[in-house]
């Protein structure tokens, strides 16, 4: 599976982005996650969304500010994410897996975008 990822910028705090990352195929237990990469930080899982069923899992860092949603016949899942503030700075990166389950992490997914930098001032 391919991805393709955008929607990155500059914002200042409070405000509001949307990532998209398009899938090259989806099938019925696809998943699709977000994890993002500051500088001289180690990579953390930020959201993931079942396909079917659109069940979703949320870093506590980013639950209520973040959401996660898809467009199944656009292949395409999005990152809403508002009230940004200095510490999302980070460069964004999508994520595909065969299968869903709440907890996942980065290594429960083979496929991955090329990442889109993220950048919120204060």
């Amino acid at each position: 599976v391919q991805l393709q990822a955008s929607g990155g910028g500059l914002v200042q705090a409070g405000g509001s982005l949307r990532l998209s990352c398009t899938a090259s195929r989806t099938f019925s237990t696809f998943a699709m996650g977000w994890f993002r990469q500051a500088p001289g930080k180690e990579r953390e899982f930020v959201a993931t969304i079942r396909w079917s069923g659109g069940s979703a899992d949320y870093a506590n860092s980013v639950k209520g500010r973040f959401a996660i949603s898809r467009d199944i016949a656009k292949n395409t899942a999005y990152l809403q994410m508002n009230s940004l503030k200095p510490e999302d700075t980070a460069i964004y990166s999508c994520a595909a897996s065969s299968w869903w389950y709440s907890g996942m992490t980065s290594s429960d997914f083979d496929s991955w975008g090329r990442g889109t930098l993220v950048t919120v001032s204060s």
